[in-house]
């Protein structure tokens, strides 16, 4: 190389190309898996570059301000467990983990179909006895569908063999003992809200794994955990914080293309500029993978082929602002309907929000509605439920879709993918690889733990 050419490249620029900078690790996406994966990277002194081709971060994850009323709008309601460990770990990182509203035992108030009101309620006992006698004491059941529920103990035990993988979540329940009114009742809602799917599509194992990780061995592992401000102010933007006080840099607009050379990776072309690196980690959803390469690498051939052939499952939020109070508690499970819960804003969000928040999971028969049909329907199976709703004046609404806010759970999809790849330096993070958890907050935080651990491992090499 001349003298001004490397003077160039000590500058970061080189003569007559693109101007170079250089990093330790570029991650791809921020998102809860690019956010914890570089916070995780930041706090252990690596060099980091994150970048983002929306003019946003938060990924599948955000808030907006509403215009009319100034409240923050989740572009869909999350809520954790007691058990999102590593979601926990995340938000202590970035100092927002006072901002939860957490139960000090699961409490899940339901209205069925026929209007009537009850609650399952958990005491805080070891595991599995806080789902036995919260079993006992709902007297929305009979006695055959507590006793039911308190036999399924013995499937959901870390010894007992797992579900065939093709096995569905009701055929699993029916296989063990579960009526199908406990089903509609319970199984059902828990299912579709976790794995976005009803229970005769999805697999029983990331079901049967999420069961098992509520119930134990925590007595607080299956308390409910919200957000109690948005999730751009809980998940996002101290994250984005995090980094830049740490060093780092989280470049927004920013979509980006991985460069590879003879031995691996060597970084990413964002906007005429090349970032080099010998590690990049892409927490970009299943949907996007073939798009970061041209070409595509041949060692990674075969995994873009599996994620371009995994299939979506849309989400449908719908928010309303009635002109009075309405709901009288956090939230609320509607079973039987295709909104399945309702939250509280201004009681999950006090001082941020007013609105209700209504969320239809596994959405197909849904996201195709227009506006007007889907706010309709959202605004009579609430008012059926809730008869305060249907005495109050609705003065505002917006619909929500998330299109392909998961991959699909249901038998034959193609195998998630491991976090390492075949090509040297190329780490993948996000809920859809093989965390054995579905698409939640805590699946993408974890995976991007992991993929923190395995770019400092191979910067080590």
């Amino acid at each position: 190389m001349d003298e001004d050419a490397a003077a160039g490249r000590r500058r970061g620029t080189v003569a007559g190309a693109h101007a170079v900078t250089s990093t330790d690790v570029v991650v791809i996406g921020a998102g809860c898996a690019g956010l914890s994966a570089a916070t995780t990277l930041v706090e252990a002194g690596a060099r980091v570059v994150v970048v983002e081709a929306r003019p946003i971060a938060g990924g599948r994850t955000f808030a907006t301000e509403d215009r009319s009323t100034g409240d923050w709008v989740d572009n869909g309601q999350h809520v954790l467990f007691g058990c999102y460990h590593d979601t926990l770990a995340y938000l202590s990182r970035i100092g927002t983990r006072q901002k939860l509203m957490v139960q000090s035992s699961l409490a899940v108030p339901m209205v069925d179909m026929n209007g009537r009101q009850s609650e399952l309620r958990c005491p805080a006992l070891p595991s599995p006895l806080q789902l036995v006698a919260g079993a006992l004491a709902w007297d929305a059941l009979t006695w055959r569908e507590r006793l039911a529920i308190t036999g399924l103990g013995r499937a959901l035990r870390r010894s007992a063999p797992p579900p065939p993988p093709d096995q569905t979540v009701r055929a699993w329940l029916t296989r063990h003992g579960q009526p199908a009114r406990l089903c509609d009742l319970l199984w059902e809602p828990l299912a579709v809200a976790a794995l976005n799917q009803p229970i005769d599509q999805a697999t029983a194992t990331t079901f049967v794994e999420v069961v098992r990780r509520m119930l134990g061995p925590g007595s607080d592992d299956a308390a409910l955990v919200i957000p109690a401000e948005s999730l751009t102010h809980v998940l996002v933007d101290p994250a984005v914080k995090f980094i830049e006080a740490g060093g780092g840099e989280v470049r927004r607009g920013a979509p980006a293309r991985v460069s590879v050379g003879p031995g691996g990776v060597a970084g990413v072309e964002v906007r005429g500029q090349v970032v080099t690196a010998p590690v990049v980690v892409s927490s970009a959803p299943w949907h996007a993978l073939a798009g970061l390469f041209a070409p595509m690498p041949e060692v990674l051939v075969p995994l873009a082929t599996r994620a371009a052939a995994m299939q979506s499952v849309p989400i449908v939020t719908v928010n309303l602002w009635f002109d009075r109070p309405v709901l009288g508690r956090p939230f609320v499970g509607l079973p039987g309907r295709a909104f399945q819960w309702v939250f509280d804003k201004r009681r999950v969000s006090p001082g941020q929000a007013t609105h209700l928040s209504l969320v239809c999971s596994g959405a197909t028969d849904v996201v195709g509605l227009d506006n007007d049909a889907i706010v309709e329907r959202a605004h009579r199976e609430l008012a059926a439920a809730v008869p305060a709703a249907s005495r109050a004046r609705l003065v505002r609404a917006t619909a929500v879709r998330e299109r392909r806010a998961t991959f699909s759970l249901a038998a034959g999809e193609p195998a998630r993918p491991a976090c390492v790849t075949p090509l040297p330096g190329f780490l993948l993070a996000g809920d859809w690889t093989d965390t054995g958890l579905p698409a939640t907050i805590e699946s993408a935080v974890s995976s991007g733990h992991r993929a923190a651990k395995a770019a400092l491992a191979f910067l080590r090499t």
